[in-house]
């Protein structure tokens, strides 16, 4: 009687291993991939002109075209500030009265007029730009992003200057 309980036993065992068997050969393959960063630049015209005014005017002021603030660092909780500064104006050969001084220039960014992407940008207070100021922030930033804006310039114009055109440069960078 022993010989029957035997084979059902067997039987029995062998229908469990063969719904429950494995492949004889199996391999796992770990994929990774990378997702790099490409920077963070700032654009903005290569000139501008304020216009002109007459001999003896009080302050010459225009919007000087986009700035633009492009972060392709794909960052997570991210920030950047924005910043600008500017030289002395000059005309002819630079004297006294032909220099207006970067004390004399004020920079006012104004609103974005254009974003993409995730986070808060706000634009700076703005001021006199002898030294660097902050003209735009990035904050909060997730992935990718960009900030346009067009800022204003105004140069006061101190008595006793010459007539000429002037020139300085106005300075952005980002960090």
């Amino acid at each position: 009687m022993r010989k029957p309980l035997l084979a059902i036993a067997v039987t029995v065992g062998l229908g469990l291993a063969a719904a429950t068997a494995l492949p004889a050969l199996a391999v796992d393959t770990v994929v990774t991939f990378s997702i790099e960063t490409a920077g963070l630049t700032i654009s903005a015209p290569g000139s501008a002109s304020l216009g002109s005014v007459n001999s003896g005017a009080a302050s010459v002021s225009g919007q000087i075209g986009p700035v633009t603030v492009t972060d392709d660092r794909g960052t997570l909780n991210g920030s950047w500030n924005a910043t600008v500064i500017s030289t002395d104006f000059t005309t002819g050969g630079g004297t006294g009265p032909e220099t207006i001084p970067n004390i004399n220039v004020t920079y006012s960014p104004g609103q974005a007029t254009a974003t993409t992407g995730t986070g808060t940008f706000t634009p700076g207070p703005g001021g006199i730009v002898n030294v660097p100021r902050v003209a735009f922030a990035g904050t909060e930033l997730v992935g990718n992003d960009t900030v346009t804006w067009n800022p204003t310039l105004t140069v006061t114009i101190p008595d006793g200057k010459v007539a000429g055109t002037y020139s300085g440069t106005v300075t952005h960078s980002v960090g």
